[in-house]
């Protein structure tokens, strides 16, 4: 038995040795603060690309360095004053519905590097940022859903020529009233046809007959599953209009959020933009006395509009703040969808020359006081901004007046990334400074590289020069798990340095296992080299044993846990890996190629 090592072995170690120590350099050179400008809908060109560049320079900004990267202009400062001055400047001079400018930190390693490989991105608890905890308003989701029926009922009524006929959304339930039985009974399966998702009731009373509705069981569910999922697609893109690098935003539970921003330094201004739930409906001004009180913005006065309602947000698809040729006032251009432009076609088709209103919908969250105990209360506001007489047909394109220069920005922006399915409150908001960031990034850092030392000292003082062999092992293994956190980009949190440290001390433990069996061989008045062999052979079982079920439980972590659980599950799923590779095959080689095929009578354990 000679233990010696076959070539492809030797050149698999140093190959991943190699690329794992490229992969994982980019962490050492950190990050700087940046200013990021980026377009709203095309990318940079060379000339903007100049402008910047040129804004900066004339504002006393000398030796930036200016990068370019996925069609983002990037300018790195040594401090976060310059950056915060910087963009300032840069916010200053461009225009908002054009480009977007935000803070955010970038990789500060060298080019050739940057071509090859990512650092590990950081999570909220070490670069600092902000988090929010936002809950969705369920039954509001729900009645939005039954309200949308109404129109529907009304259009298959009056295409029955059914007069005085009652539909209206009251008391939790779709309402039809009937003058008589006959008729009721003639809409109801009209009603029901091609509508799965309702349950339908029927009754009567001395004068009139009714037909009512609500969502199924199932329906509501996944009314509730779509609200969640569609608030989370839409504050995802309101984020990414925000200009936000590496966000979580995340479900927790059936009814909740989480939304973390990591770098985020202008806290006020992604509050705003996350929690707001602006959006816009068209009505016709009412013709009749039937119609729905609100009230004009700027005067105070009362409008009577139609109950039912031309378009709503949902349907825009897109849209732009800018100026009104005409009157010189600020004005959102708005891009309708092809179901939105159909119905706006049919409904001004019909209406030229009357008047059509547009109604600016937000829902306010206000903290109260009650009894003693802060509680939040949700307010919604419905203001006519603007009424304005039907000259033409609009279909898919058109321009809304009546709002200030901000208030328009900030609504082409909402309206852009898509409207709330159903209102968000925000009950849980922490705010991580960098300054911390840092402090825990040092700790955390320092933590890991004593326990390191220790561990390695240790080894060598024991077993030593397999103690130092191991020792090897161990710091192949942390940088094997840093470049491979690098490769996922997998976010890096406190409890995933946790993990680090704990699968460092469990890849100690498999060595601990194989060098204490080689001993004991030795002890028994075997041979050198049977002693090696049996010490690896024979601990494989028992390390791989323990390494499975702790893979298995980090596995039920990672698929079942939340947010630092997730963190912590996923380095030690990677790290218990890769401590797999480096103890048993990583130290064999090594063992091998130093005692192996030689006639020793004792060895350095």
């Amino acid at each position: 038995m000679t233990n010696t090592n076959p070539l492809w072995k030797t050149l698999l170690l140093a190959a991943i040795a190699i690329v794992g120590v490229l992969f994982a350099l980019p962490n050492i050179f950190g990050s700087d603060p940046a200013v990021q400008v980026s377009g709203r809908t095309d990318p940079l060109t060379p000339i903007e690309v100049s402008q910047f560049d040129l804004t900066l320079s004339k504002a006393g900004f000398e030796n930036v360095e200016i990068r370019i990267d996925e069609g983002r202009f990037l300018a790195l400062f040594a401090s976060e004053d310059d950056q915060i001055r910087a963009r300032d400047v840069l916010a200053d001079s461009l225009d908002p519905n054009r480009f977007i400018t935000s803070l955010n930190l970038v990789d500060a390693s060298p080019e050739w590097l940057r071509n090859i490989a990512a650092p590990m991105y950081l999570g909220l608890d070490l670069r600092g940022g902000v988090h929010f905890l936002m809950e969705v308003d369920m039954q509001t989701a729900l009645t939005s859903a039954e309200e949308r029926f109404v129109p529907d009922w009304k259009r298959r009524v009056r295409g029955e020529g059914i007069r005085g006929t009652s539909i209206q959304y009251r008391n939790g339930e779709i309402s039809a009233r009937f003058k008589d039985e006959a008729n009721r009974d003639l809409m109801l399966p009209i009603l029901r046809r091609d509508v799965f998702s309702l349950d339908f009731d029927t009754s009567e009373d001395d004068e009139y007959a009714y037909i009512t509705a609500n969502l199924t069981e199932i329906a509501a569910v996944e009314e509730q599953r779509s609200a969640l999922q569609q608030n989370i697609v839409t504050l995802r893109n309101r984020i990414n209009e925000l200009g936000v690098s590496e966000p979580v935003i995340q479900q927790q539970g059936v009814d909740r959020i989480v939304v973390q921003l990591p770098g985020v330094q202008d806290t006020g201004r992604a509050k705003d933009i996350i929690g707001a739930t602006a959006t816009l409906e068209y009505r016709l001004v009412s013709l009749g006395g039937n119609g729905k009180a609100y009230t004009q913005r700027y005067d105070g006065s009362t409008v009577m509009l139609d109950r039912d309602i031309i378009v709503t947000g949902d349907q825009i698809k897109g849209a732009s703040s800018g100026i009104d040729q005409q009157s010189g006032s600020a004005a959102v251009f708005v891009n309708l969808d092809s179901a939105g432009a159909r119905r706006m076609q049919e409904v001004t088709q019909d209406n030229v020359g009357n008047l059509m209103a547009v109604v600016y919908i937000e829902n306010r969250i206000d903290s109260v006081e009650v009894d003693g105990e802060i509680i939040k209360k949700v307010t919604k506001i419905e203001e006519v901004i603007n009424t304005a007489t039907i000259n033409d047909v609009l279909s898919h394109r058109f321009q809304t007046t009546g709002l200030g220069l901000n208030e328009a920005t900030d609504l082409a922006l909402l309206l852009r990334a898509g409207a709330l399915k159903a209102p968000v409150q925000i009950v849980e908001e922490r705010t991580v400074g960098p300054s911390l960031g840092k402090d825990n990034i040092r700790q955390g850092f320092l933590s890991a590289v004593v326990g390191l030392a220790l561990v390695v000292v240790f080894m060598g003082f024991y077993y030593r020069t397999f103690g130092v062999i191991a020792g090897l092992a161990l710091v192949t293994n942390v940088v094997l798990i840093v470049a491979v956190l690098g490769v996922l980009g997998a976010t890096l949190t406190l409890p995933g340095i946790a993990g680090i440290v704990l699968t460092t001390g469990m890849a100690v433990d498999a060595n601990v296992l194989i060098f204490e069996r080689i001993r004991e061989e030795l002890k028994a008045g075997g041979s050198v080299q049977a002693a090696l062999s049996a010490g690896y052979d024979k601990a494989f079982v028992t390390i791989a044993d323990a390494n499975i079920t702790t893979l298995i439980a980090a596995v039920v972590l990672f698929s079942m846990g939340t947010g630092p659980i997730k963190g912590f599950a996923i380095t030690l799923c990677i790290g218990i890996l890769t401590s797999m590779f480096t103890a048993i095959f990583g130290t064999r080689v090594l063992v091998n190629a130093l005692f192996g095929g030689k006639r020793l009578q004792t060895l350095p354990i």
